[in-house]
């Protein structure tokens, strides 16, 4: 089991609930904006949000979003390690930065004794992109350059005294990103934060971070997430909440399950199944919802499910534990069961 990282109020590792990050499209010196955008995230279900600190402004921000945003923020740094020791003066929860390229030791020593001081967590890490050259040579793109190469950036923080570390191993290939993140494993007991880097557009992207990440999380590797996709951040919120709904890994989210149809369906299944979707998305509960084809998948197949709905050419019956509860024809069908929808819910 990995260690205990405290990022703001939110532990991660240790067995605690596998927190859910997205990064922002915003410059962090956009306040109104951002502070619009985080709580926005943070109602989608987002636990941890990184915004990028490309100037002494966006570092300087995070002072003013921490008065409206309660989740844990994160600054992203490259190459200016003042920026970095900034933002940590700023109120910034964590930091994601790269030894690498920060510069001499002497400004890692820097950093590292402001993160001491503020007792503020810091990410490094490796992807395929910036994997130190002297293990790219030794052992060519694989999962142990990329392993060996993340640790060398925790080894320079180690070495200041830093033990407040949490790790990434990204590749864009899928099964390289998994060997990495079970390399990584083996090697270390600090948090791993899992993902799929330059994953693509919505579609691909989460079909390669399902993969990757639930691979990883079904095996016990992992303890925070991104599913990072070339889309609106919303969208890797609620895609990063699905995998881990479907790994049995979040218990405050409705499961909804579908038959795929086939010829013995006789009623609009696919588009009432859509119609629930949209009606419980924001719901924070455990259910179990069943959106049936025929009567030979009903109430049977779905014994388990809180409440459930299966078709027939005539009428639909509504099921709750395997048990039909309502037979319902015609313009009554959606309003019944939306309303018994709302009595599990209550």
């Amino acid at each position: 089991m990995s260690k205990v990282v405290k990022i703001g109020k939110l532990n991660i590792g240790g067995g605690n609930k596998i927190a859910i990050q997205s990064m922002s499209t915003l410059k962090t010196a956009d306040t109104v904006g951002a502070i619009e955008q985080c709580q926005k995230l943070e109602r989608a279900g987002c636990d941890i949000f990184r915004f990028s600190v490309t100037d002494e402004k966006d570092a300087k921000a995070f002072s003013e979003l921490k008065k409206h945003v309660s989740m844990p923020l994160v600054a992203d740094i490259h190459f200016d390690y003042k920026l970095a020791i900034a933002a940590i003066d700023g109120g910034a929860d964590k930091i994601r930065i790269n030894p690498g390229n920060i510069g001499s030791e002497e400004r890692v020593k820097a950093v590292a004794d402001a993160l001491k001081t503020n007792g503020v967590p810091v990410r490094v890490g490796s992807n395929t992109g910036s994997i130190e050259k002297e293990f790219l040579k030794k052992y060519g793109k694989n999962e142990i350059s990329l392993g060996e190469s993340a640790l060398k950036n925790v080894a320079i923080l180690e070495k200041y005294g830093v033990d407040n570390i949490v790790i990434s191993v990204k590749a864009s290939d899928v099964p390289l990103a998994v060997k990495a993140y079970e390399y990584i494993a083996k090697k270390t007991d600090y948090p791993l934060h899992l993902g799929v880097t330059e994953a693509g557009t919505e579609y691909n992207g989460v079909i390669k971070n399902s993969i990757g990440i639930g691979s990883l999380l079904l095996n016990g590797i992992g303890d925070t997430l991104r599913v990072s996709l070339s889309a609106d951040p919303e969208r890797e919120v609620v895609a990063a909440r699905a995998i881990l709904s479907a790994v049995n890994k979040l218990d405050d989210m409705v499961k909804i399950i579908a038959c795929p149809t086939c010829g013995r369906c006789e009623w609009d299944c696919m588009g009432f199944a859509k119609k629930v979707e949209d009606y419980v998305k924001d719901v924070r509960k455990p259910l179990k919802i069943a959106v049936m084809g025929c009567a030979v998948n009903g109430p049977g197949e779905a014994a388990d499910a809180d409440v459930g709905i299966a078709g027939s050419k005539d009428c639909v019956v509504i099921f709750e534990k395997g048990k039909i509860v309502q037979k319902v024809t015609g313009e009554d069908v959606e309003k019944e069961f939306f309303r018994r929808i709302d009595e599990c819910i209550r």
